[in-house]
């Protein structure tokens, strides 16, 4: 796992000023580092440069970037950010057809693989990946990312050029690109965040590469490509049958993703997701006569602060112990206190560079650090709630026949504390309503389908384009800002393309969430962890973090001077100071109540300082 950088311009020649652009290639692996500490490299022709910082996971002597191959005259150049875990089959297919190789990894492979079958290659990878590919022949940059977009890539349009990088931070590393946000980002930040249009940058000029894309840059301009989508069609498959094809995918997946020449460890929550990831890996590490890693995560003196609601019905750690034992793993029960929960917050604003999931965010930034000290890879349980139907807003009758995103339905907690001239500048509620609509007009249709079938499909889809890509930035972000390479084997395409077209009775069977895959994972599991009901990702209780939080916004109101007074009313901060705390209402996702209202602003509030937001 790495870090990629580079820009293209055909009015400019970089060799002319050779000095100058390699340290701007330079200064772009200088603020990715963490993405990849073991190695760095850059590559530059009169109207190309490229630079890459490396994680090394696979072919660890021989696999380092950038890397050139020439083949039949024509010369072709990668830096490659992820992981292909069908590269065993890919290299020996074209090993069939003549293709010679000169390492073992699989950036070689899909370089390879380039040069024998063009852009197309893409479709072939099965895996987690963004690259870009330098063909000197055509004279063409071509920028991919992966069709669940697990990993990041932005860019940005300069001066008749184009710059990307893995994260925003390596295109402000380019001269004169300046960190500016205009009213549309600010709706972003405050009426989506910590989500954000897909596409989108939420700076001025930056853009993402969309999940299932390539983009090609040449002298005519650029072309954007969509490569992968999901097809509804009819599920023609009986329940058992379904049944045995999700365990088969799942196990396949988990299995595939152990690829690895360093350790693997794995995340244990205790839930359905993770214990089945769990459960799969130290089965075939047994095999191997190897004893699977596992850690777990929870908050100091979260035993006694708990409070059981519906959405965090029970603790973890009583599941994780009965895994643990049945699974037989090393286990390491990690624990962070309220301090380093509120240190961390600024640091996670870092890691994303944009307001993220506050301490949502920042304890997983803190325990990934914990993990990075002892492995560089872990197998993660994200995703299964958004594929197959396990949040909340996928069974409640208000959530189904809402107008809006259902995760974020109660847009007052995002205005309140605003100022009223801010409020009445920005079109939060409307800006938050159209990207809503617009993903529901792409929502790819059944003809015939029923409507609440129908329905069921719009909020998986919604699922899938915005909450599950904030989960998959924040696992990205706070995993490699550590040098920790996190995979997501419910992610793998082929279980999202099968599951898309199962029906909601199968997917929720005997009106059992996620019955579907539980059904699938009773040969792995226990009763008691199998059919354990769903509770999220531990967040804290301790009042102490929440005078912390509160406490550092009402001196920050009272000081005047900061950039977030700009936007907050102190009179409303005030006198949502004063309210109890609701745990139970969150204005994001499951997890983001009252403390972490305030949380976010203080994030907002040190990201436009940090970043010198020039608010345009």
């Amino acid at each position: 796992m790495c870090g990629i950088a580079g820009f293209s311009n055909f009015t400019l020649d970089y060799k002319a000023a050779w000095q100058k652009w390699e340290k701007v290639l330079n200064d772009m692996n200088k603020v990715q580092k963490h993405r990849g500490p073991d190695e760095e490299g850059t590559f530059l022709v009169p109207h190309c440069g490229l630079s890459h910082v490396r994680l090394s996971i696979i072919d660890l002597k021989s696999g380092q970037q950038p890397m050139i191959r020439k083949r039949e005259g024509r010369t072709c150049t990668i830096v490659y950010n992820g992981e292909i875990y069908n590269m065993r089959e890919l290299r020996k297919e074209l090993q069939g057809t003549g293709v010679h190789f000169e390492t073992d990894s699989d950036t070689e492979v899909i370089l390879a693989g380039y040069q024998r079958y063009g852009a197309d290659i893409v479709k072939r990878l099965n895996g987690i990946f963004a690259f870009a590919i330098w063909d000197e022949w055509r004279e063409k940059l071509y920028m991919f990312r992966d069709r669940s977009g697990i990993k990041p890539l932005f860019y940005s349009m300069k001066d008749n050029g184009i710059i990307f990088s893995s994260e925003i931070k390596g295109l402000l590393a380019y001269p004169k690109m300046q960190a500016q946000v205009d009213k549309e980002g600010l709706c972003e930040v405050l009426g989506l965040g910590p989500a954000k249009t897909y596409g989108k940058g939420v700076f001025k000029n930056v853009s993402e590469v969309l999940p299932g894309h390539y983009i090609e840059f040449g002298k005519n301009g650029l072309l954007d490509t969509c490569y992968w989508q999901l097809e509804s069609r009819p599920h023609r498959e009986s329940f058992e049958d379904t049944v045995e094809h999700v365990s088969y995918l799942v196990e396949d997946a988990v299995k595939k993703q152990m690829l690895s020449d360093v350790p693997i460890c794995t995340f244990l929550s205790g839930g359905v997701d993770s214990s089945l990831v769990t459960a799969i890996c130290s089965s075939e590490l047994k095999k191997q006569g190897k004893q699977l890693t596992t850690y777990s995560f929870d908050f100091t003196d979260n035993d006694v602060n708990f409070k059981a609601n519906a959405f965090q019905p029970t603790q973890d750690r009583p599941y994780v112990e009965q895994m643990v034992k049945f699974a037989d793993t090393e286990h390491h029960f990690l624990e962070c206190n309220y301090m380093e929960l509120y240190d961390y917050l600024f640091e996670a604003v870092e890691a994303r560079d944009l307001p993220c999931m506050a301490d949502v965010e920042s304890s997983m930034l803190y325990f990934c650090r914990k993990v990075a000290e002892h492995n560089k890879v872990t197998l993660t349980g994200e995703c299964a709630d958004e594929i197959f139907g396990g949040y909340p807003w996928f069974h409640k009758k208000e959530c189904f026949e809402a107008d809006i995103f259902p995760w974020s339905m109660d847009m007052s907690p995002r205005t309140m504390l605003l100022k009223d001239e801010v409020k009445r500048e920005l079109p939060l509620e409307e800006y938050a309503r159209e990207a809503y609509k617009q993903t529901v007009a792409e929502t790819p249709v059944l003809e015939g389908e029923k409507p609440e079938e129908k329905r069921r499909r719009e909020i998986a889809y919604l699922n899938l384009k915005w909450f599950m890509q904030t989960l998959l930035d924040r696992m990205d972000r706070t995993s490699m800002r550590n040098g920790l390479e996190a995979r997501v084997p419910f992610a793998d395409h082929r279980i999202i393309e099968y599951v898309w077209n199962v029906p909601w009775e199968m997917k929720c069977h005997n009106g059992i969430v996620k019955g579907l895959l539980r059904a699938a994972g009773e040969k792995y599991l226990p009763y008691d962890v199998l059919y354990r009901k769903k509770s999220p990702y531990p967040k804290t209780y301790d009042p102490a973090y929440e005078k912390v939080l509160r406490d550092t916004l009402s001196e920050i109101m009272r000081n005047g001077s900061e950039p977030i007074c700009t936007l907050l009313d102190r009179k409303k901060v005030e006198q949502f100071m004063e309210s109890p705390t609701d745990y139970g209402r969150p204005f994001y996702g499951q997890l983001m109540a009252g403390p972490q209202l305030l949380a976010y602003m203080l994030q907002v509030n040190y990201w436009m300082r940090k970043y010198h937001i020039d608010i345009v």
